[in-house]
């Protein structure tokens, strides 16, 4: 149980931490401990540079592999093309009935959990019906032949994830021609629909490069200190990679030991800063917490040397001597989230080595 203190430590800003490292070949040493981020294939990671920047799944060669084990297994390629013409020759005798009006069974139904499918439109109008079902043929087929084809766990699971993703894209509710909603919305406005869609692809084009971003809501549904990020609190130390946001107490009394949250790098910190009232930090200082939380640096290119390393010492670590500086206290709470529960799963491991 954490001990309850009077009031709430205020850390100076602006001081820098540097901590000694230095790299060995593809692989890293810190402190002197061997941390082999550089070949850590739980992250990715390879001593390929560049190449394993541009495949950093390496799909590359569990698509080899694949290949590979389906030329072996021929049996397996032809039972499933066997299933998938069968489908489609019961699916065409099923799309004939519909034509003609004569009631029959579908060939594929979508599964209870598929959302995709559930407007009437996809079973009351025949053609739509037929692109559907032909959709969840092809499918499953594609499903059925990579679990077939024999892979490790490790490639099957990169694989399928990479399928599922081409799978579900080339969906027929993505696209305008073949989506029963967007075809009736687009005749009910009288094709305001449609421009108005026009209007939103030109606005997430980057005026600059011609890039395509899609944006989740307006520029300015958000406002930083408002409507969102708005828990009180300040920076107390930074350097090259991070802020260290420190939450101004909400309560007369404080848990003396502080708590620490380090976020992933590719979110920003307020995403556990919502709005008033649904706001996780919000939440914590209101019941006694010294709450800590890692402002990751949005990079641009003088980042490029920084490596994994340089993310784990100048971010969690940073701010946990920045903590003990300004509190005193070595135990601290620490929570991470994707990234940030790597980042710090990587620094316990260290400073575990180090015997710190």
């Amino acid at each position: 149980m954490d001990r309850f203190i009077e009031g709430a430590g205020s850390p100076p800003g602006g001081q820098r931490g540097s901590v000694p490292r230095r790299r060995n070949g593809a692989d890293a040493t810190i402190g002197g401990v061997d941390t082999g981020i550089g070949r850590c294939p739980a992250l990715g990671i390879g001593s390929a540079g560049a190449a394993g920047l541009a495949d950093p799944l390496h799909l590359t060669g569990a698509a080899g592999r694949l290949w590979s084990r389906l030329a072996a297994d021929p049996a397996h390629l032809a039972g499933v093309g066997g299933d998938l013409a069968r489908s489609w020759a019961a699916l065409w005798t099923y799309g004939a009935s519909r034509t003609l009006g004569i009631d029959a069974e579908p060939v594929a139904r979508p599964d209870e959990d598929d959302r995709r499918f559930r407007n009437r439109a996809w079973d009351e109008i025949p053609c739509f019906d037929f692109m559907k079902q032909a959709y969840l043929v092809h499918s499953r087929a594609c499903t059925s032949l990579l679990a077939g084809a024999g892979l490790g766990e490790r490639d099957r699971n990169k694989i399928e994830f990479a399928a599922r993703q081409v799978i579900d894209a080339l969906a027929p509710t993505n696209f305008f021609p073949t989506n029963p909603e967007a075809l009736r919305a687009a005749v009910e406005s009288g094709g305001a629909s449609v421009l108005e869609g026009a209007a939103h692809f030109l606005r997430d084009l980057d005026p600059e490069t011609g890039r395509l971003d899609v944006r989740m809501c307006a520029p300015d549904a958000f406002v930083v200190g408002e409507s969102v990020a708005a828990t009180p609190g300040k920076v107390v130390f930074r350097n090259d990679l991070i802020e260290l946001i420190q939450y101004a107490p909400a309560t007369s009394k404080v848990r003396r030991r502080p708590l620490l949250l380090v976020p992933p790098w590719m979110n920003k910190f307020y995403v556990m800063d919502l709005r008033p009232g649904n706001s996780m930090v919000e939440w914590l200082v209101g019941r006694g917490h010294t709450v800590y939380i890692v402002s990751w640096v949005n990079p641009d290119a003088s980042f490029a040397g920084k490596g994994f390393e340089d993310y784990m010492l100048e971010g969690p670590l940073a701010a946990l001597e920045a903590i003990e500086r300004a509190t005193g206290e070595r135990e601290v709470n620490a929570v991470g989230y994707c990234l940030g529960g790597i980042l710090l799963s990587a620094l316990a491991a260290w400073l575990e080595a180090k015997g710190d």
